[in-house]
């Protein structure tokens, strides 16, 4: 592994320990890349916490470190901020009648040494349709208002004026059109009946039991890896989470869950590099001797999730690319063969590309035209990038096509 990544990684580690780095002999300029690492996985905060000491840092970049520490103290703050008021908005709904059931964001982050240095961009908040109405007219009443007028939608947005407060209110945790996605739905059917309350911060706090907590942050990082990838920070959730609660996880339900959609390999490599890397104690989290005799090689999707950065977005190749990788597994799903998504990317049916082009909804039989402008799309943006256009796209899309294979999620 190159020595740069080998560094980070090793930061992330000591962070999860609350713990600083112990580098004697770091070349300013391996500092700087490990910073700019940081924040294309959006960790900066817990990055600079363990390296603020180390002695590199007085032969850095003055400007660098002084914007570095800037820009720590205020996503810390925001964050801070941003909590409090969320835990507002959650007594809020409550008082309403709500039981709404918090998950990933203030609950993973409840999970660090140091919670704000974990940077939320959003809460996600579940509520089911049967309270969908209710909690929508509480979040009114709390000044939130739908960044979206389609409130038919699996997940509404809201904002509030004059605050970073971002809320995604879910009537159900995976989106009800994906052909990939629509049926882990059913994991989660019973969850409220099965949910528990927490204390996070001297408020109590509903949120999905630890099985179904870890069912989800597995199925959430697949989900994003079919997409365009996922960053480290998803994977410190995870190995947070579990030893944190894996005595209460029925860890064989989980894999059962996770085979049966054929993420089992996946789950295996991400324990692997929590292991490996991250301090992840298998013992501590009652993690199955089972599960971790499974082949499943992590390194192919470590390199992937260090390529990626948050959420996968390092470059607009893997962004474009994800229609490939999502049509290989719908494909596959489907019986076909997965070299059919090269077309599909080039020419997708118009419900997929809807959000892009939204007059598809209502004149469908407009989707050449739509075909028309993406081409072009694609055409004006390898001249100004060389690293997006459509050549580029196919060959990511391939790549991580074979990556699908590897962990056998496609044959």
């Amino acid at each position: 592994m190159e020595h740069t990544r080998a560094l980070f990684l090793d930061a992330i580690r000591c962070a999860l320990r609350d713990e600083a780095v112990a580098w004697d002999h770091v070349a300013p300029d391996q500092l700087a890349q490990v910073l700019d690492l940081a924040k294309e996985h959006h960790v900066l905060p817990l990055i600079f916490e363990a390296v603020h000491s180390c002695p590199a840092i007085s032969q850095t970049d003055p400007q660098l470190i002084a914007a570095c520490r800037r820009a720590t103290v205020q996503a810390v703050m925001a964050q801070t901020m941003k909590t409090e008021e969320f835990l507002e908005l959650y007594q809020h709904l409550r008082d309403h009648g709500v039981k709404p059931l918090v998950v990933k964001g203030l609950i993973c982050r409840s999970l660090y040494p140091k919670p704000d240095c974990r940077f939320s961009g959003d809460e996600d908040v579940l509520c089911g349709e049967e309270q969908f109405l209710d909690c929508h007219k509480a979040m009114i009443g709390f000044s939130m208002e739908p960044c979206s007028s389609r409130l038919d939608s699996y997940e509404v947005p809201y904002r509030k004026e004059d605050s970073a407060l971002y809320i995604e209110l879910h009537k159900t945790l995976f989106s009800q059109d994906s052909d990939v996605f629509n049926d882990c739905n059913r994991f989660f059917e019973d969850c409220f009946t099965r949910a528990v309350e927490i204390p996070i911060q001297g408020q109590q706090i509903w949120t999905t039991c630890p099985t179904d907590h870890m069912l989800y942050l597995i199925v959430h990082a697949f989900k994003h890896f079919l997409h365009s990838g996922f960053g480290i920070r998803q994977v410190c959730d995870m190995v947070l989470f579990a030893m944190r609660w894996g005595q209460d996880i029925d860890w064989r339900y989980v894999h059962d869950k996770c085979r049966s959609i054929r993420c089992d390999r996946f789950a295996t490599a991400l324990f692997r590099i929590g292991e490996k890397y991250l301090d992840f104690d298998p013992e501590k989290a009652h993690y199955p001797h089972f599960w971790n005799e499974e082949q499943a090689d992590e390194t192919p999707l470590l390199e992937d999730l260090l390529d990626g950065g948050i959420y996968g977005s390092s470059d607009r190749s893997r962004v474009h690319s994800s229609n490939m990788t999502l049509n290989a597994v719908s494909d596959d799903k489907k019986g076909k063969k997965a070299k059919r998504s090269i077309l599909r990317t080039v020419f997708p049916s118009a419900k997929s590309i809807e959000g892009r082009f939204p007059y598809l909804r209502r004149k469908p039989y407009l989707l050449p035209v739509a075909w028309t402008c993406r081409i072009f799309g694609y055409a004006k943006e390898s001249i100004t990038d060389p690293d997006s256009g459509a050549s580029e796209v196919i060959r990511t899309g391939s790549k991580r096509i074979e990556l699908l294979r590897h962990y056998d999620i496609i044959d």
